[in-house]
């Protein structure tokens, strides 16, 4: 190694000769100093040190002369200068920031400063394609043009003349399996050994991370440098230091629901490499379903586990974007993959859309909001294996996925709900399973056959235990679940018109109609009887149980939504909130305060500056989607006005669809989560001929 060295310094050296001896422009682009006569007496001294000794040493970067990174620093200049000459900077990475251009952060004894893009020593080859390179923790001694780039100062096309590998100490980390490593304290120094099974990608599809697999569990490696330096199959062993990750501006709301964070470590270093194609130990992974999965309580220490399931691939292409979604076998339980790269880095599940796969699935992380905290999905390996489902199974599968998920735990009234009687999938290749119930307490929890079902009703407290029953073509299934009645005892609110004129950050018991839902927001508008509304967010879990109509008391923040920054008004709402009893009931929302003799032009001239969020409208329009660049802007139009809709996304106005285009009449509450400069709407109803059509956004979704 040391006699290559020699050899590319001696070659550096006549490179630099030449190009002083041509012209003093060459001289100047390529060279340290201001005029050929800098180059030469550079040359020289590096001649004589090349031919001097075979052996060379530490010295030999001597040769050079080197220029601090402070002083790199302030000759980056003002915004637009790049430097007509080169330099020789000597430091030691701290991080690789981006594999695919050499970019990587660079420090000494007097700081720290970016390198943009770097190349070998001539700078002929990029650096991704060097066989040999610096990463993190190494010292490098770099040839390279300084800039400033609106305002960042940086290294520029930096040719890595030298470099010297980081001494590998492993005496601070006790060495574990992967499964040990998961129980360790945060901040514990870890040795583990593990196949890489996925490589994760970060905003311009740089990796970030991997999975790490042995024959004990998986785990998360958060680590761009390592990303960058292994590939799928590789056996590695792996330096790092155990963490939990929660992204800063969640982690008030991460706490509130019992989320640690994503189990994971991170600060790797690299050890060996077998650089094999191995396949990781599948001995181990638990069988769960993408439903388990998603009703697991994010307390549980369960992110990057890997777990095995059969789940339907989904492909979903927007605007800018695509989905990928992985779906239980019902084809509606599920959830898209965690991408930081719009779903450019998961192309290679276009080969299982619309199929029902083995698929090898880990919760990388969860979303944490006010309001809710869920997790997320990403894929290891998928497998098609040709699943057909048994439909000896259908009558299991019809308790498990459409008898159970009906009940909740605790009834404060009379849900009078109807019962599911018949089951059928297309996706799974039957029709025509039947379920039926039967109480261990009728006089708690009775069903009533009518001519149209079987009605559930609660009568008195107690608790009783449901037998659901399963039949199709002579198979049948039974399974049980226990709830209680736990009649609510009329609780003391306040009318949804006395929580509106609430002081904003009181506690607040308001009594109302649930109504429906709220868009790009987990919650719903409750209704008084007067017509009054308010917008509230709740926990994703409220929604269990909940109907639009139903009678209920909730308890909650009374709180002003405002974006940072802005001056408008932004949003009423009720926020935190709980439902404290449900007394159940299928109640219309009052419309008597509904806002009837406007137009679209007058709702578009609504006054920022002033509270409108708590009124509805009522005015003609028409649904229509428009394309933009990245995304779907949905808006109701009246002639030459449009009227916004807030949301992410047309797939959030997914059951206005059969009315895009037509002209109906809307229901729409005025609201302003995002601080902007005018008032957007949330649909609460289109009205046809045949009667209202109501936003069941969130309840569906739950």
């Amino acid at each position: 190694m040391k006699k290559m060295k020699a050899l590319a310094v001696l070659v550096m050296a006549m490179f630099m000769a030449f190009a002083a001896a041509s012209c003093d422009v060459v001289g100047g682009l390529l060279g340290s100093g201001n005029s050929s006569e800098a180059s030469s007496s550079e040359t020289s001294s590096s001649l004589e040190e090349s031919s001097s000794s075979v052996e060379v040493d530490e010295d030999e970067w001597s040769a050079y002369e080197t220029i601090t990174i402070a002083e790199a620093l302030e000759l980056c200049g003002d915004t637009g200068n790049v430097t007509r000459d080169r330099y020789y900077i000597r430091g030691t990475v701290d991080s690789i920031t981006n594999a695919q251009y050499g970019a990587m952060i660079v420090s000494d004894e007097t700081g720290t400063i970016s390198v943009y893009n770097s190349q070998n020593a001539d700078g002929t080859i990029e650096y991704p394609y060097m066989e040999e390179k610096p990463y993190k923790g190494d010292e490098v001694l770099l040839y390279c043009v300084l800039q400033n780039f609106k305002g960042t100062k940086e290294v520029q096309s930096a040719w890595i003349i030298d470099f010297r590998k980081a001494e590998v100490d492993t005496g601070d980390y006790t060495e574990m399996t992967i499964a040990e490593a998961r129980e360790a304290a945060e901040g514990d120094c870890v040795k583990v050994d593990g196949v890489v099974a996925r490589i994760t990608y970060a905003f311009g599809q740089v990796p970030s991370g991997v999975y790490l697999v042995d024959e004990t569990q998986s785990i998360y490696v958060y680590d761009g440098d390592l990303a960058a330096r292994v590939k799928i199959g590789n056996k590695v062993t792996v330096l790092a230091s155990k963490t939990y990750w929660v992204l800063d501006s969640e982690q008030s709301n991460a706490a509130k629901f019992g989320y640690k964070g994503c189990c994971q470590l991170e600060n790797a270093t690299l050890v060996s490499n077998d650089e094999g194609n191995n396949a990781f130990d599948k001995t181990w992974i638990p069988e769960s379903t993408v439903k388990e999965m998603l009703e697991t309580p994010v307390s549980e220490d369960v992110t990057t586990t890997i777990y095995k399931v059969n789940a339907l691939v989904k492909k979903v292409v927007g605007t800018g974007f695509t989905n990928y979604y992985f779906f239980d076998i019902d084809g509606k339980t599920g959830a898209y993959t965690y991408t930081q790269c719009n779903g450019n880095d998961f192309t290679w599940l276009d080969a299982f859309d619309n199929k029902i796969c083995t698929v090898y699935l880990s919760m990388i992380n969860a979303k944490s909001t006010a309001s809710e905290c869920f997790f997320r999905l990403l894929p290891i390996e998928v497998i098609d294996e040709n699943f057909v489902f048994d439909t000896a199974n259908a009558a299991k599968y019809a308790v498990e996925y459409v008898g159970k998920p009906q009940f909740i735990d605790t009834y404060t009234g009379d849900p009078a709900l109807e019962m599911e009687t018949m089951v059928s999938s297309e996706l799974l290749g039957f029709e025509g399973a039947t379920l039926s119930y039967q109480s261990s307490n009728a006089d708690v929890v009775y069903f009533e056959a009518t001519t149209t079902g079987i009605i559930m009703h609660c009568d008195k407290d107690g608790e009783a235990v449901i037998t659901i029953t399963g039949a199709y073509n002579g198979v049948s299934y039974n399974d049980t679940v226990t709830v209680k009645v736990e009649k609510a005892e009329q609780i003391q609110a306040l009318t949804v018109a006395d929580a509106i004129v609430a002081e904003v950050g009181t506690k607040v018991t308001v009594r109302g109609i649930a109504g429906p839902s709220l868009i790009n927001q987990t919650g719903f508008y409750l209704f008084g009887e007067d017509g009054s509304l308010i917008a509230v967010r709740v926990d994703a879990s409220a929604f269990e149980g909940l109907a639009i109509g139903n009678e209920i008391v909730i308890e909650g923040t009374r709180h002003l939504h405002t974006k940072g920054g802005s001056n408008y008004f932004g949003q009423s709402c009720i926020d935190g909130a709980i439902i404290v009893a449900n007394y159940y009931g299928a109640h219309e929302y009052s419309t008597a305060k509904f806002v009837t003799d406007k137009t679209a032009a007058d709702f578009y001239a609504l006054n920022p500056l002033v509270d409108c969020s708590t009124t509805a409208y009522v005015f003609k329009g028409v649904y229509t989607v428009v394309d933009k660049t990245f995304y779907k802007e949905v808006k109701l139009v009246d002639g030459t006005t449009s009227v916004t809709l807030y949301c992410s996304g047309d797939g959030q106005y997914k059951w206005l669809e059969p009315y895009l285009g037509q002209e109906l009449v809307f229901e729409v509450a005025a609201c302003n989560w995002s601080g902007k400069g005018y008032w957007g709407g949330c649909v609460l109803a289109v009205r046809t001929e045949d009667g209202k059509v109501l936003n069941q956004s969130n309840y569906i979704a739950k």
